[in-house]
């Protein structure tokens, strides 16, 4: 599909379009997954340092326990996020999927409209939880406590814009290997 605009030269190919959108998000998604996986990684090693610290130094390092929960609320949140674009969230579909097609077309989109509604509350209350915490220190490592609320808001924004972005791919009939 071609759109024209006022000049020749302004001519849209929106298939281009919807893989350069395609592509750009599923690069964030990727993204995500790879932070995530990172955090992972050192989450385990900060464990191991704490393992040692206590059983063969006699010495606890006391930071380990706050850094490992600010690091899983991001583990988690990332990984929400990615797996709402790549359609492998957590749903219950089975009575959906037993319904006659219109209806199931209706409960996938329903569904859809949910998530984005779901992602929007979760930006916008964590927003407020950032807004609030800015002066508030977590008790060892010393960062604000907003960086514990920050996840909910990135998270919030990106299952928001994956699962309207769903909804458009769904609408135009774009494959994206997705759909139960």
């Amino acid at each position: 599909m071609r759109v024209h605009l006022e000049s020749p030269e302004a001519t849209v190919n929106l298939d281009q379009l919807q893989q350069i959108l395609r592509r750009i998000l599923d690069g964030i998604a990727w993204c995500c997954m790879v932070v995530a996986g990172v955090l992972l990684v050192a989450l385990i090693a900060i464990f191991g340092w704490l393992v040692f610290g206590r059983y063969v130094l006699n010495d606890t390092p006391t930071w380990v326990e706050q850094a490992s929960l600010v690091m899983v609320v991001y583990i988690t949140c990332l990984g929400a996020a990615a797996g709402v674009r790549a359609n492998t969230h957590l749903s219950i579909d089975f009575v959906r999927e037993g319904l006659p097609e219109p209806l199931r077309i209706l409960g996938r989109y329903l569904a859809d409209l949910f998530v984005v509604v779901f992602g929007g509350f979760m930006a916008h209350e964590g927003w407020g939880l950032v807004a609030t915490n800015l002066e508030r220190a977590i008790p060892m490592i010393g960062l604000s406590e907003s960086w514990r609320a920050a996840p909910l808001v990135i998270c919030g924004v990106l299952i928001t814009v994956f699962a309207l972005a769903n909804i458009l791919a769904r609408l135009f009939g774009i494959n994206r290997q997705e759909e139960h």
